[in-house]
């Protein structure tokens, strides 16, 4: 078989891999009460269990890059797929809170070490030539998931079982083992260092608090002075773990990846956009079922078209960075995915289908357009001997920016209702939210606009006016 054929393969195995993970992220949050009422407690103390996921898989990914080269790339993926599989059953199994949240834990660890592993096998096989499109693969799991997860959960608990949006990941799981060991080579490092382990203590713990905080401060019962001191302490962690960083021989995260202007931008710039990206579905399903009084059933409906959006634009997306290269594609696209947040603010009960629909489509077309070029664009200068490294870096900024995005939406809404007064939500809280959305989107452009028009010219193959092509 071509190597094409084997990068291809593997980066639509990474995808599913990605989907699985990021789905069991948000499906369980229309199945909450359903799970409490089996279990026997209140739907808050399942909170726990979606927050354990989210802070294991936090804490998990420092150390996926060490695991890989220390066991090979082969043997961890394999083991975090047949880890993540098992827990899922245990999930579906539980009979009781704690049973759960053991298991979550454990599903939390194996999807840590299953999707920036997975996508740094696909950088490793991947030529640069062919870069876009497998960025373009793997980064769909990200912006379907989202969309998907609440409607999936919403759909199996109502007609099936709660407990089968974990079985669901069995047949899935057992799939990807077997094609994991067909498709991916064991590759190790000549030169394995050891693991640091005060590097991993500071980053797995300041990624908990970090996560921990901002998933508190997305639930309407957290207290949001807690919730930001837990976000500090996480910040002055991380401020420490690069500290340490600097000083050890062999750390455990190296941050010179922040060197490359294109890493430094997407990474930096690019998480606050995904923040912005990621608060969305969060608020448009409340703001139809709250602010518009539309059943669940009319808010998943139209939720879908995002992921029409994101899906419809997916053939374009390399054409277009090909063609405009990726600073033009940033600037513009970013700036039309901004001002759609601005037009969800200006929603009203009353829209009418043929101007709320375009809205929803265009925005799922910039999301997926904004996310491909920036998942790309970030390992496109990056020399082989630093993507372990950069990866780990890259994952952990995504990961953190997912689980920001719900906490931004929660607090916006939470500020516009303290500040706008009243003692229900209403749309003008949500205004205030969508408003906030769009200006952090807007900030995030600012690295973006300090690019030179032939940033990642060798991936895209852009000749930027007056510049020889970069082959």
């Amino acid at each position: 078989m071509r190597k094409p054929d084997i990068a291809l393969l593997t980066a639509l195995l990474v995808a599913g891999s990605g989907f699985m993970e990021l789905l069991d992220t948000t499906v369980i949050t229309t199945a909450i009460p359903r799970m409490a009422q089996s279990f026997g407690v209140h739907p808050v103390d399942l909170n726990l269990g979606v927050t354990a996921y989210m802070i294991m898989l936090a804490a998990g990914i420092p150390l996926s890059g060490w695991a890989a080269e220390r066991f090979g790339a082969r043997t961890v993926f394999a083991s975090a797929i047949l880890l993540f599989t098992v827990a899922s059953a245990l999930c579906g199994l539980s009979n009781g809170l704690w049973e759960f949240f053991g298991a979550r834990i454990l599903q939390g660890l194996g999807g840590a070490m299953m999707v920036p592993v997975g996508r740094l096998v696909v950088l490793r096989v991947t030529p640069k030539s062919q870069l876009m499109q497998a960025t373009a693969l793997i980064t769909w799991p990200a912006l379907v998931a989202p969309i998907l997860g609440p409607v999936v959960g919403g759909f199996l608990t109502t007609y099936a079982s709660w407990r089968w949006i974990f079985f669901l990941n069995v047949p899935i799981g057992i799939l990807g083992l077997a094609a994991t060991l067909l498709i991916i080579r064991n590759t190790h490092s000549e030169s394995t260092k050891r693991l640091d382990v005060p590097g991993a203590i500071l980053s797995g713990l300041s990624a908990m608090a970090f996560v921990y905080g901002a998933s508190l401060a997305g639930t309407a019962s957290g207290n949001l002075g807690w919730s930001l001191g837990l976000m500090l302490l996480g910040v002055i962690g991380g401020w420490a773990t690069v500290r340490h960083a600097k000083r050890v021989k062999a750390p455990l995260i190296e941050f010179t990846a922040f060197s490359i202007q294109t890493f430094r931008a997407t990474l930096r710039g690019g998480s606050l956009v995904r923040m912005g990206i990621n608060a969305a579905p969060f608020l448009l399903p409340l703001l139809f079922q709250l602010g518009f009084h539309r059943s669940p059933v009319e808010a998943g409906s139209l939720l879908l078209v995002l992921f029409v959006g994101n899906l419809a634009i997916k053939p374009l997306t390399t054409p277009m960075m090909r063609r405009f290269g990726f600073r033009r594609v940033l600037i513009v696209n970013g700036t039309i995915l901004a001002l759609t947040f601005l037009g969800f603010a200006l929603l009203e009960a009353r829209t009418p289908a043929w101007l709320l629909m375009p809205l929803l489509l265009i925005s799922g077309m910039a999301r997926s357009t904004e996310f491909t070029a920036m998942n790309t664009l970030a390992y496109a200068d990056i020399p082989p001997e630093r993507m372990g490294s950069a990866n780990i870096l890259f994952n952990l900024g995504q990961q953190v920016a997912f689980g920001i995005g719900v906490a931004v939406g929660a607090i916006l809404l939470r500020l516009g209702h303290g500040i706008l007064g009243g003692e229900q939500i209403t749309v003008a809280d949500f205004r205030f939210a969508f408003a906030g959305t769009f200006i952090l989107c807007l900030l995030g452009l600012a690295d973006f606009l300090a690019l030179p028009p032939h940033a990642g010219a060798n991936v895209s193959g852009h000749r930027a006016k007056g510049l020889a092509p970069r082959l």
